[in-house]
């Protein structure tokens, strides 16, 4: 019975940045591949980044050398670390397990990249 909770969402200008953070209530969230994902107007949910449970990371194209993905187990808590955004990255961002093991989402988080 595991929920999440994304927060850290806002209106953003073109280069801003901004880090969004993912609770997870649940006792072995330590032990699953985890990821970011985002829906934009218009368009199907993409997955963003992935973390494993060791903490390595793989980022969407899209994405690569601008975001970070990265968790803290103890905390059962994810982040993404998102720079340099473009009016593209606008969407609702969600956090959940990796494509494998979804589970139900949580209500997201907004993130709008306008001037």
């Amino acid at each position: 019975q595991v929920q999440f909770v994304e927060s850290g969402g806002g209106l953003v200008q073109p280069g801003g940045s901004l880090r969004l953070s993912c609770a997870a209530s649940g006792t072995f969230f330590r032990l699953y591949a985890m990821g970011w994902y985002r829906q934009g107007p218009g368009k199907q949910r993409e997955l963003v980044a992935t973390t494993s449970p060791g903490g390595n990371t793989n980022y969407a194209d899209s994405v690569k050398g601008r975001f970070t993905i990265s968790r803290d187990n103890a905390k059962n808590t994810m982040y993404l670390q998102m720079n340099s955004l473009k009016p593209e990255d606008t969407a609702v961002y969600y956090c959940n397990r990796g494509e494998l093991g979804l589970i139900r989402w949580g209500q997201g988080t907004q993130v709008t990249v306008s001037s």
